[in-house]
């Protein structure tokens, strides 16, 4: 449907809804969405929004199921580290600016890694909290992989506690997910946290 067509009640807004809402919060903000540096806000925020939450219709299932089995029987860990990621927090919509880092360990089957990293930009491209993000990236890798395990760690900083609230800079916000093999060994959760190191001190903020 075009951006303009009405969705029908629950439905998607119209563009210009989207637009209008936009010039209701700048007065509601105290500026005159009139004036002539915001006449064009509305269309600017409504164009950014649907970049910054272009994962909603994208599938990142579809993406997973390019496997490749011919791996000439390798079955060692695969890590992919230092992932950025763009996302914003469900409950003040601000940016959430980040690292994930990825391992599995394959079972017949591995993925280009480019479809990880894109996988991880899907989940982020939607209203997030941090450890539902961590989850989601991990589960549809076990989901779709069937590997013999998954790990999953993110590191981000969060400008709704930043710029708003305790305003706290410098705070990072670490959270993991581990399924499979990195769950019950121990060695092999030793393995993959060391394979991707301490990078805290360079995540983005």
């Amino acid at each position: 449907a075009d951006d303009n067509t009405p969705q029908g009640a629950g439905g998607r807004p119209t563009r210009e809804e989207a637009e209008q809402a936009v010039r209701v919060l700048l007065r509601w903000a105290g500026d005159d969405p009139e004036r002539e540096g915001l006449l064009d806000t509305p269309k600017r925020v409504a164009r950014a929004y649907e970049e910054y939450f272009v994962g909603y219709g994208q599938d990142p299932y579809a993406i997973l199921r390019r496997t490749f089995e011919e791996t000439n029987g390798y079955d060692e860990m695969v890590v992919l580290r230092d992932i950025d990621f763009r996302s914003h927090c469900e409950h003040h919509v601000a940016p959430i600016v980040g690292r994930a880092h990825i391992g599995y360990l394959p079972d017949h089957r591995v993925i280009g890694i480019s479809k990880l990293a894109r996988v991880v930009d899907v989940f982020a491209r939607r209203l997030q909290i941090q450890e539902k993000l961590t989850a989601e990236i991990a589960d549809s890798i076990e989901s779709v992989l069937q590997p013999r395990g998954v790990g999953v760690v993110i590191e981000a900083a969060h400008h709704c506690m930043t710029t708003r609230g305790v305003s706290k800079e410098g705070v990072l916000m670490v959270t993991s997910r581990m399924l499979g093999a990195f769950r019950t060994d121990p060695k092999t959760r030793r393995e993959f946290l060391s394979m991707i190191g301490n990078p805290a001190a360079s995540v983005p903020r």
